[in-house]
């Protein structure tokens, strides 16, 4: 185990990350060669095989997936390492990394982050959006702090909160003729506009229609709740959305709830094995003076 070596460390995750040589040495910066060499030269101190191909993508082996492990828990302590000593040469508090979802972000978070920066204007706080399945990746692989998302979420080395939950509502035109009861049934009569399909808070609309046995095609599906909001506004439907994002919505737009009610469920995600720096753990105090489930 002598001269182990970081940059061999990370190619090695970079590799398996990415499930090619190729990809990993774009994204480092080296020819694809190089990181062949780090990584045989890696095997060879450990005396073990790390990667082989399965099909046309690099995978880890036993030994691999073992190493995997313990590579995440040293670039975590050495980025923890790294962001000390620079608070220690700056004064600052470090940096944060947040993720979480576009409606979470736009509707969310924007106090929380205000209070922080007011209250520690030396904390750096970077804010990175995408599904829950992505920003656990990311997290997991150390490249985001902390995720504010939509569960469920899991993996093996981490650390899920509950936070709160966020209940459903469907959003019309102040002038749109709806029913008393808005059903699974009800909605599939009228025009509907979704998220686009991928994401959780899609899927928590689709189940909700299938577990009535009714099977909804969307008159759209956009990413963007602010842009579903305008659309709806505009007359061309009416939409089921977030709470979040529609409370206290009073601009030509009527809120009505779901029958039955559904929720979704966010939760904040972190590395059990993440060293909390004292900016790290205010942002954390902060984002659970959210919460409401405990």
């Amino acid at each position: 185990m002598r001269d182990l070596r970081l940059d061999q460390l990370d190619s090695f995750r970079q590799v398996i990350a990415l499930g090619s040589f190729s990809a990993a040495a774009e994204r480092l910066g080296l020819s694809q060669p190089a990181v062949s060499l780090q990584i045989r030269e890696l095997e060879r101190r450990l005396g073990v095989t790390l990667i082989e191909r399965v099909g046309r993508r690099a995978q880890p082996t036993a030994a691999g997936n073992e190493l995997l492990d313990h590579a995440g828990r040293i670039a975590a302590a050495v980025a923890a390492a790294q962001e000390a000593m620079a608070r220690h040469a700056t004064g600052s508090m470090g940096r944060v990394r947040i993720g979480t979802g576009a409606t979470a972000c736009i509707f969310l978070l924007p106090p929380v982050l205000r209070d922080l920066r007011l209250q520690h204007p030396t904390l750096e706080l970077t804010v990175s959006t995408g599904n829950t399945s992505d920003i656990v990746k990311a997290i997991e692989d150390n490249q985001i702090d902390i995720g504010l998302v939509t569960l469920p979420a899991a993996g093996r080395c981490l650390d899920v909160t509950p936070l709160l939950e966020d209940e459903f509502a469907v959003i019309a035109p102040l002038g749109m003729d709806l029913p008393t009861r808005l059903t699974p049934e009800a909605l599939a009569r009228l025009p509907v506009l979704l998220f686009e399909p991928g994401g959780i808070t899609r899927r928590i609309a689709d189940e909700w229609f299938a577990r009535a046995g009714v099977t909804l095609k969307p008159v759209m599906s956009l990413g963007s709740v602010e842009a579903i909001k305008r659309l709806v506004g505009a007359g061309l439907g009416c939409a089921i959305l977030p709470g979040m994002a529609v409370r206290g919505e009073s601009d030509g737009l009527a809120v009505r709830a779901l029958s039955p009610r559904v929720h979704r469920k966010l939760g904040l995600v972190l590395r059990k094995d993440k060293p909390l720096h004292r900016g790290l753990r205010e942002t954390l105090k902060a984002l659970r003076a959210l919460g409401t489930l405990g």
